[in-house]
């Protein structure tokens, strides 16, 4: 791994023209704090947590979105949100390493496609403004919702209330606070995804300030399609090369896609990044 690319991606980030965006790798060293457990992220270990340690059947352990619908079936959609909010909004994690470094220089804009809390809780002292993202609403033809943080907690604002002085966490797939929203079963990321391609499910000043500019993926994988499609959507307008994603064993599957999509492939994994910051 070239130092000069690192450095050349690093001053992309710190003057905010290269956005984040973080995936479940980036929880690698998230412990529970009672067990010493990992925090489970990514679709496997969220699987196993939901169905108390146990796999589900082969065909159901491809991806959470359709393990979740399955049990969502059986359970109800309130089961989802009540484990997620347990387990994330609930238990005591210790930090993860990458939290800890953007919590040092606070990027504008942070894209992160976990559940947990640990990118709020990095500008716990400081105003921002949290978008997160919904799903199945008949109210309302928008997928997310706007929240004000004024230093010591949250209220809901429209979007034309955004102060675009503040940064800003998107939190796509949900976060138990300041209220539990999340996306997680098939029917959640379909009916999202629909929306996110039709331009209901990022604010209009997002559309904007996201036009032209780069992402890092950290910690994301690339070769489901769900989270692909949410990428995609998401940083659209992207500048022509879309920027860097950290994998150091990548699929065929995933080589071919981020030769499609403009994004290069950086032999590095997250320890190596933290390692050059």
């Amino acid at each position: 791994m070239s130092t000069a690319v690192f450095s050349e991606i690093l001053t992309g980030l710190y003057e905010n023209q290269i956005i984040p965006y973080l995936g479940p790798g980036v929880l690698f060293d998230a412990k529970n704090k009672a067990t010493g457990q990992a925090m489970p992220a990514d679709s496997e270990s969220l699987i196993l947590a939901m169905n108390n340690g146990k796999p589900m059947a082969a065909k159901l352990m491809y991806e959470f979105p359709r393990a979740a619908m399955n049990q969502e079936l059986k359970k109800g959609r309130n089961f989802l949100g009540q484990f997620l909010t347990k387990l994330y909004g609930e238990t005591e994690w210790t930090r993860a390493a990458v939290h800890n470094w953007l919590a040092d220089w606070k990027p504008n804009y942070v894209i992160d496609i976990n559940r947990d809390t640990q990118l709020q809780d990095s500008y716990a002292d400081e105003e921002h403004t949290l978008v997160v993202g919904l799903a199945r609403l008949s109210a309302s033809q928008f997928r997310f919702k706007i929240y004000h943080y004024d230093g010591s907690s949250y209220f809901e604002i429209p979007q034309e209330q955004i102060d675009t002085r503040l940064p800003l966490l998107f939190k796509p797939m949900g976060t138990p606070k300041p209220e539990a929203n999340y996306i997680a079963s098939d029917a959640d990321y379909v009916d999202y995804i629909t929306e996110l391609m039709g331009g209901f499910a990022i604010p209009d000043f997002l559309k904007e300030y996201r036009k032209g500019k780069q992402y890092l993926l950290i910690g994301m994988p690339l070769n489901r399609d769900s989270e692909r499609m949410v990428m995609s959507d998401i940083t659209y307008g992207a500048a022509e090369k879309k920027g860097w994603v950290l994998n150091k064993n990548p699929t065929p599957k995933e080589v071919r896609f981020c030769k499609k999509v403009g994004l290069e492939i950086i032999d590095a994994g997250i320890e190596d990044l933290l390692a050059a910051v």
